[in-house]
């Protein structure tokens, strides 16, 4: 980040003043002995969910913060990424007044964020190897812009950012550089999580929705310097994870071998799905992929979608999508699922 800015200029004044909501739970320390709760109002019989969850979900964070290799502070949980990238907006943005940049074709929802939460949002559009246009993203930033939002790998293409566009990104751009990293477990590129002490404007959204199966319990993950994790705490709803989703999503990330032999088995069938396409006569293009579906080109997407549909598979057309005209997403599935599309891919006409 610029030498010139710092992460307290970018934050929207009535937020540096807000008090945080202090919850019933935030006010005590443990005396280590078996405590007696009064203090929440909460029905005493024991339910299993009858308590309010841990508004700091200390378990989940030590837990992640292990694999990850950085510390339980510089973590945030939300409810999906999509509440994490929403506090972003909310910490950041003056409504009516600063922008974001977003680099279409690209995972829709901050288009949408940005709608919500009343900011510009100024499109600059991928290169055709689909690669950030670095100048054309800097030009277009002024004093506010306040959010550069980074998909990598990205949806709906699958590729990821060359390393270099993405230093000087972070190097030239005077807000914060959010790299989604929903996908970097299907990757054989480094998380930028490595880089987190280098770049005190950059942010890292991850989530559970993919590599680990838990799209369900609607967990998503923000890892950031303390300074900026400490702004976010003080504007999210005090108990936005529940309990059952903290339950669940420790024993998943704990389950380590299956996590990985799940991926693994992924990527041997978008292995196995490549070869397959390359042979299909009217897929004229596969683009390549660091995450855990396929983009490619057909001849005619809208009837080639309707055709699967009729065989009873849900893929995703994305041709509405800039630079993406005539394209097809799949998402890899189970052996058995890709065996299914493959005979269908090839029964076409």
């Amino acid at each position: 980040m610029p030498t010139k800015t710092n992460i307290q200029t970018l934050v929207r004044e009535n937020v540096k003043k807000l008090k945080p909501y202090s919850s019933a739970r935030d006010e005590y320390k443990s005396m280590g002995t078996d405590m007696v709760f009064l203090d929440a109002n909460e029905n005493p019989y024991q339910t299993d969910v009858n308590r309010y969850p841990d508004p700091h979900q200390r378990n989940v964070k030590d837990e992640l913060a292990k694999i990850k290799g950085i510390r339980p502070e510089e973590i945030l949980l939300g409810n999906g990424s999509d509440e994490v990238l929403d506090l972003l907006f909310r910490a950041f943005c003056e409504p009516g007044k600063d922008n974001v940049i977003t680099l279409p074709p690209t995972y829709g929802m901050y288009k949408v964020l940005s709608e919500i939460n009343n900011i510009e949002n100024r499109e600059v559009l991928l290169s055709k190897d689909f690669e950030p246009q670095v100048s054309s993203i800097l030009d277009n930033a002024d004093a506010h812009s306040k959010l550069l939002f980074l998909c990598s790998p990205n949806n709906p293409t699958g590729n990821t950012f060359s390393e270099e566009k993405v230093e000087e990104l972070l190097q030239e751009f005077n807000g914060l550089v959010i790299i989604d990293e929903a996908y970097i477990d299907f990757s054989g590129k480094e998380s930028w999580l490595s880089r987190l002490q280098q770049y005190p404007n950059l942010v890292i959204t991850q989530t559970l929705s993919k590599a680990y199966g838990m799209a369900g319990i609607r967990l998503g993950i923000c890892c950031a310097s303390r300074d900026i994790i400490d702004i976010l705490k003080k504007i999210k709803p005090p108990y936005n994870v529940n309990q059952l989703t903290q339950q669940r999503a420790l024993n998943r990330i704990l389950d380590v071998e299956n996590v990985k032999a799940e991926v693994a088995d992924i990527l041997k069938g978008r292995d196995q799905l490549f070869k397959v396409l390359m042979e299909v006569s009217y897929v004229e293009k596969i683009y390549p992929s660091d995450a855990n579906f396929i983009l490619l080109q057909v001849d005619d997407a809208t009837a080639r979608y309707n055709q699967l549909i009729e065989k009873g598979i849900v893929i995703r057309n994305r041709s509405t999508q800039p630079l993406c005209e005539n394209t097809l997403r799949f998402t890899v599935g189970t052996t058995q699922e890709n065996e299914k599309l493959i005979a269908a891919l090839k029964s076409l006409t």
